[in-house]
């Protein structure tokens, strides 16, 4: 965590220059996307295999574990699309797997640099066009208002989009948005904390109606649920999917009014959640999950002294990945996850080395839907 407070430090010391502000989006209205929910139907999930070229070894080996179970379960359900560094990067991994007898047939590279693992946010975005073609979106991406270093990771859906001959789709001059920053229920809601996309870090300028007017266009959204968020808080300026997700059309998977405060949720923000509606104007049914009973210590014995969110999970055709923490609530908050999607298996990925550095198992996948 200690480059990560380092680069928080930096840029909050450091005024916006005049040529960082963004100017007024132009959309091209003739043309519009819908973005699938994460539960439709997939042709493969994305990882960023964690390497030693940015942070070094000891934080490469203490992730390794953590993508190994990924790639294991998400195989189970389908491709499993795998970005390495380089080639050496690539037969380290491929032999990591080879070990835990993973179907080598289900699992595909891509050798791009990166600075990091959160294809979440960097990574491409799958939508379809009005005539059902998948195409690609490049959104902008700045290591979450220039925090971190990115410009390795902002050129990963593009080299993607390249890879897979699919048509991309560039709209880093029109916003940057990470993916974690905005959930979709598949029936036009889109659910987004202000605090990471109407940001000067971000968007500067940019006001509520024309952030709308772009995901409406390009997302195929049209009902909005804004929280305030808290910029600041965490690396991300506090994303939504931290602790709200749409567990479908009709429900909002979350915490408890008690929990959402303990993990930082403003009380305004809480109040505005749980009064949400969808496109219809009805009130979404709330299943809370339970916050970690302890605060989160990591494989290696460091206590991080805050506690663990289950709401980070992530949906496969067949699967579903819960972080888990080796925690008293990790098994009730399964239990709670498999009654919500009762036709996948859910599996437990111990994230605690992952937490460390700001994320969970959400952050870390990217879905490409069929």
């Amino acid at each position: 965590m200690e480059h990560i407070i380092a680069f928080i430090i930096s840029f909050f010391s450091s005024p916006m220059s005049d040529e960082q502000i963004m100017p007024s989006p132009v959309l091209p209205q003739e043309i519009s996307y819908t973005m699938p929910e994460e539960s439709d139907p997939h042709e493969a999930t994305w990882l960023q295999w964690p390497h030693q070229y940015q942070y070094g070894s000891t934080y490469r080996n203490r992730l390794d574990s953590t993508w190994v179970a990924m790639a294991k379960a998400l195989s189970e359900s389908e491709m499993v699309h795998i970005v390495a560094y380089n080639d050496e990067e690539k037969s380290r991994i491929s032999t990591l797997l080879e070990k835990e007898n993973i179907d080598m047939k289900k699992i595909v590279f891509t050798i791009a640099k990166t600075d990091d693992v959160w294809v979440r946010d960097n990574g491409p975005i799958y939508v379809k066009k009005n005539n059902g073609e998948i195409v690609i979106q490049d959104w902008g991406f700045n290591g979450w208002g220039e925090k971190a270093e990115y410009n390795k990771c902002n050129n990963i859906p593009k080299t993607i989009a390249q890879a897979q001959n699919k048509k991309y789709i560039d709209v880093n001059s029109i916003m940057i948005n990470e993916g974690g920053s905005v959930e979709i229920d598949g029936n036009q809601t889109l659910m987004a904390c202000k605090s990471s996309i109407l940001n000067k870090n971000r968007n500067p300028n940019m006001t509520q109606e024309q952030a709308e007017k772009i995901f409406s266009q390009y997302l195929g959204v049209s009902n909005f649920i804004w929280l305030e968020g808290q910029a600041g808080l965490e690396i991300t300026d506090q994303h939504i999917d931290g602790f709200a997700r749409f567990g479908n059309k009709n429900t909002i998977v979350t915490m408890t009014p008690e929990d959402l405060e303990r993990f930082d949720v403003l009380p305004e923000d809480i109040d505005i959640l749980y009064a949400a509606k969808n496109k219809e104007g009805i009130p979404y049914t709330f299943i809370p999950l339970p916050l970690t009973k302890n605060t989160v210590t990591t494989e290696y014995g460091k206590n991080l002294g805050y506690h663990g969110s289950y709401v980070n999970y992530y949906i496969a055709n067949t699967v579903v990945l819960v972080p888990v923490y080796q925690d008293p609530h990790d098994q009730e908050a399964q239990t709670i996850i498999q009654k919500i999607y009762p036709t996948r298996k859910v599996i437990g990925i111990d994230v605690r080395n992952l937490y460390e550095n700001g994320g969970m198992i959400h952050c870390v996948t990217q879905q490409q839907p069929k």
